[in-house]
């Protein structure tokens, strides 16, 4: 996988889309920070400063669209099982594309496919992780976290990113 790094970027998941004709294998854009991180239903994602994780990736399958059933969910999965790995902590789901750390959002997942006829053109996953941001604006203090946060720990962004990096890879 290819990985290209920015300091700063408005959202990892418009500038994969808006530029995924250069991308002829799967690759990974990562940013410190976003200005305006997108989220479901049209909402922002609030990236914050570097203590977060901030990816999207893009992949060109070449497969048919029923190979992306239930791609969402697989990825929370996955996603679930890296911290619980790593670091003991249980996450719920929150179907289609949250997980949810005491009762408060810690992560979303931002899926987008392009179809051509019943074969995928390119697929498009993004996820905001909340890993070290202590400060929240106000209107998502009840309902946003991190794991710094819920346990007063500093927690390593980079082995989550790459957990996240290795496990995703072949994901399609």
């Amino acid at each position: 996988m290819e990985i290209q790094r920015y300091k700063e970027i408005d959202s990892t998941h418009k500038y994969v889309k808006e530029n995924q004709s250069q991308y002829k294998q799967t690759t990974a854009i990562i940013a410190n920070k976003q200005t305006s991180g997108i989220g479901t239903k049209g909402r922002n994602w609030f990236t914050g400063t570097d203590k977060n994780i901030a990816i999207s990736i893009i992949y060109k399958p070449e497969c048919e669209v029923k190979k992306l059933e239930r791609i969402t969910i697989k990825i929370a999965e996955i996603l679930q099982k890296i911290i619980d790995d790593l670091y003991n902590i249980k996450l719920k789901i929150k179907e289609p594309n949250d997980l949810i750390l005491n009762n408060k959002k810690i992560c979303g997942i931002l899926t987008e496919s392009n179809i051509i006829g019943d074969k995928v053109n390119y697929l498009i996953i993004s996820i905001g992780f909340n890993v070290n941001e202590t400060k929240f604006p106000k209107e998502l203090n009840n309902i946003a976290t991190s794991l710094k946060k819920e346990t007063g720990k500093e927690f390593d962004k980079e082995d989550i990113l790459q957990k996240i990096i290795t496990n995703l890879e072949n994901i399609i």
